[in-house]
């Protein structure tokens, strides 16, 4: 595989963030905080509406960079971690969200390569990022 610091790579496509999505996040993770569950009560809320975790919104990701950043012939890729993310604007229910990373370093090892790159969710008709974190990934020989 061929990727160099600078490379950038997507938008993915749009993903849709229904309220259904939502409540199975909330389901799976148990967190039912009104803000996220409750359409009645988060219609006179902050946002005007329910809104996604945030750490839903991180978790399509994975998902994101699967559709546009290039694999690796033979070898296997792992999620190492994150190094830093934020969350500068909500993902109200109904939302479209996509994803770019762009390639900020790469480090070579006997057993690979390790490529942390920054990556930038933006929210459809949305004027700032939804999530900005920078990933860390080991492509493995």
């Amino acid at each position: 595989m061929n990727m160099s610091p600078g490379d950038e790579f997507g938008p993915s496509s749009w993903i849709d963030v229904t309220q259904e999505r939502i409540d199975a996040f909330a389901d799976a993770t148990g967190d039912h905080q009104w803000i996220h569950v409750d359409p009645e009560k988060a219609a006179s809320g902050p946002f005007g509406g329910t809104i996604a975790h945030g750490y839903l919104t991180l978790s399509l990701l994975p998902v994101m960079s699967y559709e546009v950043v290039p694999r690796q012939d033979g070898g296997m890729a792992v999620n190492y971690g994150l190094n830093r993310v934020r969350f500068p604007a909500p993902v109200p229910s109904g939302s479209r969200v996509r994803g770019t990373f762009t390639v900020a370093a790469i480090d070579e090892s006997d057993w690979g390569f390790q490529a942390t790159m920054a990556a930038t969710i933006e929210r459809e008709d949305g004027d700032k990022p939804v999530c900005v974190a920078e990933l860390i990934f080991r492509y493995y020989r």
